[in-house]
């Protein structure tokens, strides 16, 4: 391949990366994450090797403040790893590049954070609706609203019990063990 032929293949694939991380950003959002830091995942995705803030910061010309926030609210929710070794005293950051690991680490946490503040809060007011239920000096009106809030969060408590048990399959890989890493 010439010289000419290997610098438009060059400067193809970094279209077609750019186009990706730009979609990647695009779809951030869903992570909880800025299009920035989304950004800063697609670049840290394609680096295939690890980077330090500073790095980092160049790339992205980016505030150090901003960058140490994006690259704060990436390892957070796990698409991005602080690594133990350390560049000339500098840490180490690397992008999770396996979109199911990134998915079922992702998920796992932000899904049994919600389980975990809904059944807390479910549990504690079934009691205290049963409790209203049962008295005897509330009108026929309100006890009838407090059995359909009692219902409703019965109901509740069955979906966080079966989403409980998807984020336990979730947690063991029980969904992707048809595919294996990149």
């Amino acid at each position: 391949m010439s010289q000419k032929e290997e610098n438009h293949a060059s400067e193809q694939r970094g279209r077609i990366r750019q186009d990706i991380i730009e979609a990647i950003a695009e779809t951030m959002d869903l992570y909880g994450a800025t299009h920035s830091s989304g950004q800063l995942y697609g670049i840290m995705f394609f680096e295939n090797r690890p980077m330090t803030l500073d790095e980092m910061k160049i790339r992205m010309n980016m505030s150090k403040s901003n960058m140490s926030y994006a690259v704060r609210s990436l390892v957070e929710s796990q698409m991005v790893k602080k690594l133990e070794e350390k560049q000339e005293r500098k840490e180490l950051y690397a992008a999770e590049v396996d979109f199911f690991l990134a998915f079922q680490n992702f998920f796992t946490l932000k899904l049994q954070r919600e389980i975990n503040v809904m059944t807390e809060a479910i549990s504690k007011a079934l009691p205290e609706l049963t409790k209203l239920i049962l008295d005897e000096h509330i009108s026929d009106q309100e006890r009838n609203l407090a059995l359909q809030d009692l219902y409703k969060l019965r109901h509740g408590q069955t979906y966080y019990e079966w989403l409980q048990q998807f984020v336990d399959a979730l947690k063991r890989g029980e969904y992707f063990k048809d595919f294996s890493s990149p």
